[in-house]
């Protein structure tokens, strides 16, 4: 078991999946950022009620928050992906249910990879926690940059 932490290939499949990942929410974050400093810009020059101001904060939000988990399910299938192509796990809905609980760091599903395999699972939690870092961060960002519009309508 000891030997089994140190196998390469663990690690040269984890890291590069979580570089891919990143690479991956990366993109997403980024174009959602144009997409609503492209809105925020809009309506900065106009004068909108407050109601209207907040149900487009909330939308935005709301719609942002659903765009970043799509995105953190395509980074999930992309390591159940790899996880049915190693021969780790063996049917796709196991594969997926294990990426997600791996990826959220939940690890309640009782699903376990084999023991040479096992360090990916955990790389792909360190990678997850990374991942949801940077959606958190930029919903707090988002919220930042509206905050002036939401105030200032008061």
């Amino acid at each position: 078991m000891e030997m089994e932490f140190f196998n390469p290939v663990n690690w040269i499949w984890g890291l590069s999946l979580i570089a891919l990942t990143i690479a991956i929410h990366a993109t997403g974050v980024v174009v959602l950022a144009l997409v609503t400093l492209n809105i925020r810009f809009r309506v900065t020059g106009r004068r909108l009620a407050p109601r209207h101001v907040i149900a487009m904060v909330i939308g935005l939000v709301g719609s942002t928050g659903l765009l970043l988990a799509i995105l953190h399910g395509v980074e999930a299938a992309i390591w159940a992906a790899a996880y049915l192509w190693l021969g780790a796990l063996d049917s796709p809905l196991e594969a997926i249910l294990y990426s997600v609980d791996s990826l959220t760091t939940r690890g309640a599903s009782g699903l376990k990879l084999p023991g040479h395999w096992r360090m990916m699972g955990a790389l792909e939690a360190v990678g997850g926690m990374m991942l949801f870092g940077i959606s958190t961060a930029f919903i707090f960002a988002m919220m930042q940059a509206y905050w002036p519009l939401l105030v200032r309508r008061r």
